[in-house]
């Protein structure tokens, strides 16, 4: 899975954008549009409304197809959880290396 900061452009959603790739080489037409309604459902139910402004794209394997779905929501929200912590700890790296007034250190 892939995370990226956006800035938001006009006229474009901001918030948690999630997509899917899912390629031919997965299935046919069926068992590749079953994969996405079973990704839709699961971010569906783990979204959280006031989420970061990020791009995530998630690429299934097919084993998406045979798994129980309660194991989808989980790996999701893992996902979620993971790209949260990164995107904190890359914001807070952010505030340590700025000085707050735009000046040196006077040391």
């Amino acid at each position: 899975m892939l995370a990226q900061e956006d800035a938001p452009a006009k006229g474009v959603a901001s918030g948690l954008r999630v997509g899917f790739t899912v390629g031919r080489a997965l299935g046919g037409a069926v068992q590749r549009n079953r994969m996405k309604r079973r990704l839709r459902e699961a971010v569906r139910l783990t979204r959280n409304a006031a989420g970061p402004d990020v791009d995530v794209v998630i690429n299934p394997k097919k084993s998406l197809l045979t798994v129980d779905f309660a194991a989808i929501v989980n790996e999701v929200t893992r996902a979620f959880v993971v790209i949260e912590q990164k995107l904190g700890a890359a914001r807070a790296s952010e505030n340590l290396r700025k000085p707050e007034d735009g000046s040196r250190n006077p040391n």
